[in-house]
């Protein structure tokens, strides 16, 4: 490693202690997808944590969530701002920051608060998706400014807050940031073991609307259509087509419906997910759909109706993307990471971000593990560790040492 970059990551380490208590504040704060306000106030908190930094901070309100409601309709949920910073839009070299404020724990979760596990590690809500990942990308630019090359780049940090419900509200902000952009650094957090990933799956939700006929279980049985029924020929059909295409998974991942036993069920509502590998797998799948909607909706009394579809596409590993991970793998070399690239079947707005142009690699965050669940936990030394491997990278990008074409 050439020595001028020394001094400025061995003061990235000198920053943990700080680090770690400034995520344990965002932590602290419950900013599940629908809660607005706790999102907002973590949006808050970030902006004033980056304001040193001199960038053109602003809010920006999205659009409300929309989701299917228990009884059928569409429920509109208020959601918190995406938190946009700016610096040296005009750089040679303009690299998209990304990450989240929201996280999967709603307000009213029992598991809201950090713990100390050990001297090396935090247990709590988002400590590791995707909390720890913001600090990462703190210290890591703030390592750039106070590098002599920082004016050869310039950075927008883009957090927004419905990434863990899909990114529907915020995508039209993302994508324009990522059309002013080179390429992106996103603060998803690494797998347990530390290595990063590669290739994504792609995926889409969808909801299934089922409506039948309501009548006396007992005197008027057969006046009835039961909506449970037709929804579970639905699910089977639908599960059956597991298997039928290469890289092709679908997961019937909800349901709904019914209520007095003595009452013939007339609503039923299902949701799936479905993952892809290729681009194309989204038309054959929309073909099934349609072929099994249509052969249900073909019985009497009975009317399915579909909404969703597909938010996020496949991500490949080559081109341009394979190239920056040549890059962070070398710069994990030079800091004694070994880091390798795996596929995944997880997604995320790195996804997106890829469809859009924007060469990204999008699980740069803390080493953690367990996210999604009350055992989410991070290790507190890889605040340092991964914001040294995006202030290296960054360097020697700005230093001229390497070229971004």
């Amino acid at each position: 490693m050439r020595d001028h970059y020394r001094p400025h990551l061995q003061w990235i380490v000198e920053q943990t202690p700080a680090a770690r208590d400034q995520l344990i504040e965002l932590a602290n704060i419950n900013s599940g997808s629908l809660n607005a306000d706790g999102v907002r106030a973590v949006a808050q908190k970030v902006r004033d944590l980056f304001e040193p930094l001199q960038g053109e901070a602003e809010l920006i309100d999205v659009p409300a969530f929309t989701a299917t409601a228990d009884d059928g309709s569409e429920r509109h949920s208020a959601l918190g701002p995406v938190l946009r910073i700016r610096k040296r839009p005009d750089a040679p070299l303009r690299v998209f920051v990304g990450g989240h404020l929201d996280t999967v724990f709603p307000k009213d979760s029992a598991f809201q608060n950090v713990q100390r596990r050990g001297d090396d590690e935090l247990h709590g809500p988002g400590v590791a998706d995707l909390k720890g990942g913001i600090l990462v990308a703190f210290n890591a630019l703030r390592a750039l400014e106070r590098s002599p090359w920082a004016e050869q780049i310039g950075w927008e940090l883009v957090l927004n807050p419905d990434e863990e419900i899909g990114s529907a509200s915020s995508m039209p902000v993302l994508l324009e940031s990522a059309k002013r952009c080179h390429l992106g650094l996103v603060y998803e957090p690494s797998f347990p073991d530390g290595n990063l990933a590669g290739a994504r799956k792609g995926s889409g939700n969808f909801d299934v609307i089922v409506r039948g006929k309501a009548a006396h279980a007992g005197r008027e049985h057969h006046l009835g259509r039961n909506a449970i029924r037709a929804c579970a020929d639905f699910i089977s059909a639908l599960d059956q087509l597991n298997g039928q295409r290469e890289g092709v998974t679908i997961n019937p991942g909800f349901i709904r419906g019914g209520g007095a036993l003595n009452v013939v069920p007339e609503l039923c509502i299902t949701k799936f997910n479905v993952r892809t590998s290729k681009a194309e797998d989204e038309q054959w799948m929309q073909e099934q759909l349609d072929h099994l909607l249509d052969d249900i909706n073909q019985r009497d009394g009975i009317s399915l109706a579909l909404r969703g579809g597909f938010t996020r596409p496949p991500k490949p590993a080559d081109g341009d993307i394979g190239r920056l991970a040549d890059m962070i793998r070398d710069c994990g070399s030079e800091l004694g990471l070994g880091l390798e690239f795996h596929p995944t079947g997880g997604c995320c707005d790195g996804n997106n971000l890829a469809a859009a142009g924007l060469p990204n690699i999008d699980n740069l965050g803390v080493v953690g593990g367990a996210i999604h669940s009350d055992q989410e936990y991070m290790r507190i030394s890889s605040l340092a560790e991964r914001a040294q491997l995006s202030a290296l990278l960054l360097m020697r990008l700005a230093s001229g040492e390497w070229r971004w074409e």
